[in-house]
């Protein structure tokens, strides 16, 4: 197996460096750790140029915060200079890693991404007749980080660079040498791969009929029961013993004609329909922007870009007739009339 020749002396080229501040800032508007990198950009850069060849890189320097989508999650942001870092790092070591995986690997890809993943999910669920869906409990703080490295050297052979890339992985930790940060850039890049052997398996060993996966969501499509039920079997000793993960329970093994959620979507051969989860979200977002601009906190114009967004939840899905039953129980409010 040949291994990549991508080293500190490529990561830390100065156009390298300069590109990936340009991609880290974006987005960002005035915010201030932003801008205050921007005032000494130059001297900021040389100075992170400088730690990186001489293998002195500070990390793990993050913010912590609490969000709801749906559920619970932590997140750990690190600090912007890190975030550069980060983009550097990502823009040679990346494409390395996206090499590794299956074409129906959907998450952090460029050109791919969740409509993907759901469309290839429907053409799926067209052509074969039963499916296995599973879900790895509680990923991103369950990732081994001894097999995560070890899978990294296989990619890679430069010392400095691995040292670096063990530095970033275990800066962080929910348990004894277990965990990956939610909200890094390097983190979603690694834990995109982690599962990359579990896909080549399923494919190349497990002869499953297709396959399709997006970060921990995985599907894969089986001709008969007995098939699903044993390469689900096979697969939970994989996940267990070579990747040291649990599958959450319970499994998802079904026809194909009667669809399954996946992505925020139900996926059925005939269509995409809302998911309950998409449904709420569309109704408490129309409330927030019709609530706003009742009581004088935005324009017109804001709330017209609001109900854009909000329409836009339900995009792609079948949802016309449920978004006109949805006015139908619950009419704009007389304010809104006029506008």
């Amino acid at each position: 197996m040949k291994r990549s020749s991508v080293g500190l002396e490529t990561v830390s080229d100065w156009h390298n460096l300069a590109a990936a501040f340009g991609r880290a800032a974006a987005g960002c508007g005035r915010n201030p750790a932003v801008e205050c990198f921007r005032a000494d950009l130059e001297p900021n850069l040389e100075r992170l140029r400088r730690q990186l060849l001489g293998e002195c890189v500070p990390v793990g320097e993050m913010t912590s915060f609490r969000i709801r989508d749906p559920k619970p999650r932590i997140i750990h942001a690190p600090c912007f200079r890190e975030r550069v870092l980060h983009h550097a790092l990502i823009a040679y070591v990346g494409p390395v890693l996206d090499r590794a995986l299956v074409d129906d690997t959907f998450a952090c890809r460029k050109g791919k991404g969740g409509l993907a993943a759901v469309q290839r999910c429907q053409h799926h669920l067209r052509r074969f007749p039963w499916y296995v869906q599973i879900d790895i409990r509680a990923y991103f703080a369950s990732i081994d980080q001894r097999i995560l490295l070890d899978l990294l050297r296989r990619k890679f052979k430069d010392g400095g660079l691995l040292r670096l890339l063990e530095s970033i992985v275990s800066a962080h930790r929910t348990g004894p040498g277990k965990g990956l940060p939610i909200g890094a850039l390097t983190s979603q890049h690694f834990a995109n791969f982690y599962l990359s052997g579990l896909d080549r398996w399923l494919l190349e060993t497990a002869r499953v009929r297709g396959l399709v996966r997006y970060m921990d969501d995985l599907v894969w499509w089986c001709d008969d029961r007995h098939q699903a039920r044993e390469t689900l079997r096979q697969a939970h000793d994989f996940v267990t013993g070579r990747l040291g993960l649990t599958i959450k329970r319970p499994e998802r093994i079904g026809r194909s004609r009667d669809g399954l959620p996946f992505c925020g979507y139900r996926v059925t051969p005939g269509a995409l329909l809302l998911s309950r989860r998409r449904k709420r979200r569309y109704i408490q977002r129309r409330r927030y922007w019709e609530s706003s601009y009742s009581q004088g906190r935005i324009d017109a114009l804001a709330l017209q870009a609001g109900y854009a967004a909000t329409v836009g939840i339900t995009a792609h899905a079948s949802a016309t007739a449920w978004r006109s039953e949805q006015l139908r129980r619950q009419p704009l409010a007389e304010s809104l009339e006029s506008i």
